[in-house]
């Protein structure tokens, strides 16, 4: 547990208001509930979300409905900055407004953005409280399986059923994965997508969590060698944890946003299109 994570839990002990309000937040119909599971099957049961997305999505709406009640204590002050900032600079909602789309913002906001001596995150912070706020073990997994989760750049190997094949581009690691935005894609295209691993024996497929980027005008090769050199910066020499930890953080919090709002080149409903590299300036239709 770091340290802001024992900050939090002695406000939780401390403070039977704060319980409280936790208490009503996750009792709220239209929420997460603290369990999990009932909100999980109303997405299921009155709006007809596929089981893990449902599941993800609660965890989600947990982990939303914690942070906006610790973020006002002065220890998550560093992570109001990053967020607030980066939050003035990209109005995150999705085009036209913004190529940030809702899903992309909030889970990197919560799961990504590190603060504090120790790096935590938002997700890190509410696994550790698990047992204090009384979360349902299955809601607490999902919780840790979207902290663990990432960004990664994955080829379209083809669609089997209702799943579309992807295969990491780096690792090779290939998985069926259940796509919500509705975008089926072509065999060959690069995506840029959040995707998260089956829960427990409930399915054996993926999710992609967020709407896909699709990576055009570059080839597979490209990304390859833009990753490779990439994570030859990084002082970790296991060539796995580096290319996690870049694909998941960046060099800086926000690398990655600031080349999908300088890459934007346009979108369908269902999938955002991307141009360029991240290091070539000069590719990036955005970039002064």
């Amino acid at each position: 547990m770091g340290k802001i994570s024992r900050k939090l839990a002695n406000r939780f002990r401390k403070r039977g208001r704060l319980t409280d309000a936790w208490s009503r937040i996750a009792k709220q119909e239209s929420a997460a509930n603290a369990k999990g599971v009932s909100s999980a099957r109303h997405l299921i049961e009155e709006q007809a979300f596929d089981p893990l997305h449902a599941a993800y999505t609660a965890a989600q709406n947990l982990t939303s409905f914690f942070a906006e009640l610790v973020s006002r204590f002065d220890e998550l002050d560093e992570y109001c900055e990053i967020v607030g900032a980066a939050e003035d600079e990209y109005m995150p909602g999705g085009p036209p407004l913004s190529p940030l789309t809702n899903s992309y913002f909030s889970n990197w906001a919560f799961f990504d953005v590190r603060f504090g001596p120790d790096r935590e995150t938002i997700g890190t912070c509410l696994v550790d409280l698990a047992e204090i706020l009384g979360l349902d073990p299955f809601m607490t997994n999902a919780v840790r399986r979207l902290q663990d989760s990432r960004m990664g750049i994955y080829e379209h190997r083809g669609c089997i059923g209702g799943r579309t094949r992807l295969r990491h581009l780096v690792t090779g690691e290939e998985f069926g994965c259940y796509v919500p935005a509705g975008y089926r894609g072509q065999t060959g295209e690069l995506w840029y997508v959040r995707c998260c691993p089956p829960l427990g024996d409930r399915c054996e497929y993926h999710l992609a969590f967020t709407t896909p980027y699709v990576l055009t005008e570059t080839s597979k090769s490209d990304w390859t060698a833009f990753l490779k050199r990439s994570i030859l910066q990084a002082k970790n020499s296991d060539e796995p944890a580096a290319l996690h930890e870049f694909l998941k953080y960046g060099h800086d919090p926000r690398s990655w946003s600031e080349y999908i709002f300088l890459g934007y080149h346009h979108h369908r409903p269902d999938a955002i299109f991307l141009v360029g590299l991240p290091d070539v300036k000069g590719s990036l239709p955005h970039a002064s």
